[in-house]
């Protein structure tokens, strides 16, 4: 087991490695090939009407007039032991982590992503629990009830759950219980050490929503796993031993039914830890996602790719551990 998570930590960092070296192409050399120049570029920093002399000053103080691969080396190296940058005559010390400055704000990226990372956490942690909780429970009721009117209300609220856009639950569920009937107040988002209960009072309603999306995809995916795993020759032969039912269905029919939810779960996780940019946008909660919203209007392309990276780090961190969970649903997947 324990080297099996070695093998995983190393494909990790080298995927990890790959991801920051595309990423930072696709920003920086690309544009390049587009036609930008690097005078262009570096204008980016500076404000209006500025002189070849100021533009020349910050190509070089930034590295903007090195080769594409010295870039990304002077970036990647600063992501470790930080940079210094030079604007104008004084000297500004970029810590560990250093994504950069903004060009528009001249503020390093990492600590406007760290302040933001508190809300999205708080956001996709408790749509999480909400969104695994009752889509898993719903998907064995409805198994174990196949053709009952709870599997086919609970596949009907799953189908309508799975097709109805997040901007259109998010929209109405304000409508509703918000403005038509003020249940759940809009307020600014409020840190959990500082006020639990408000911090809990704000998000309900953001869990509730984005769950509603999330839950009926592992409903469905629930309820299809637990079928085929009930008709198994297996389970027919822990209840001809007597077995208590409740331990045929959690032991040994949901237990095998957990493979395909563990993999989703990793993604959608990994993807909304990122940031969920239109829950955010909706329900007017500044996290990373509206970070990022903010990054691609104003085209601040050192924000961007902070943004990138760190969804990048949090989808192959995810799936990491979905990895480590199979080793520990399935032990065949240890000697693979």
């Amino acid at each position: 087991m324990f080297s099996y998570i070695i093998r995983r930590l190393i494909s990790a960092v080298i995927l990890l490695l790959i991801v920051s070296a595309v990423t930072f192409g696709i920003f920086f050399l690309l544009p390049k090939l587009a036609g930008q120049s690097s005078d262009q570029l570096a204008q980016q920093y500076i404000g209006k009407a500025p002189t070849a002399a100021d533009i020349a000053a910050v190509k070089k103080n930034l590295g903007l007039d090195k080769p594409v691969y010295e870039q990304y080396w002077d970036f990647l190296k600063g992501i470790f032991v930080g940079v210094d940058y030079k604007f104008g005559p004084e000297a500004a010390r970029c810590n560990v982590p250093c994504f950069g400055y903004s060009f528009k704000t001249h503020i390093e990226v990492w600590p406007e992503i760290q302040s933001r990372l508190p809300v999205t956490l708080s956001l996709a942690a408790g749509a999480a629990v909400v969104w695994v909780v009752s889509g898993v429970a719903t998907g064995v009721l409805s198994a174990l009830r196949p053709g009952s009117l709870f599997d086919r209300a609970a596949m009907g609220v799953a189908l309508a759950g799975v097709s109805l856009p997040m901007f259109f639950t998010g929209a109405l569920a304000l409508a509703l219980f918000t403005y038509q009937w003020p249940i759940f107040e809009r307020s600014d988002y409020v840190p959990l050490l500082e006020d639990p209960f408000a911090w809990a009072r704000t998000l309900v309603l953001p869990w509730v929503t984005l769950a509603f999306l999330y839950s009926a995809l592992y409903a469905r995916l629930t309820r299809a796993g637990m079928l085929e795993t009930l008709n198994e020759d297996y389970i027919r032969t822990a209840r001809a031993k007597g077995l208590r039912e409740r331990k045929v269905v959690v032991r040994h029919g949901l237990r095998a039914a957990l493979t395909p939810i563990i993999t989703v779960f990793g993604m959608d996780l990994g993807l909304l830890l990122g940031g969920a940019l239109i829950t955010e946008q909706v329900f007017s909660l500044q996290g990373v996602g509206a970070f990022a919203v903010q990054a691609i209007t104003a085209n601040d392309l050192p924000n961007i790719l902070g943004v990138t990276l760190l969804a990048a780090f949090f989808i192959v961190l995810c799936n990491l551990v979905v990895d480590v969970l199979y080793a520990a649903v399935d032990p065949r997947v240890r000697l693979s």
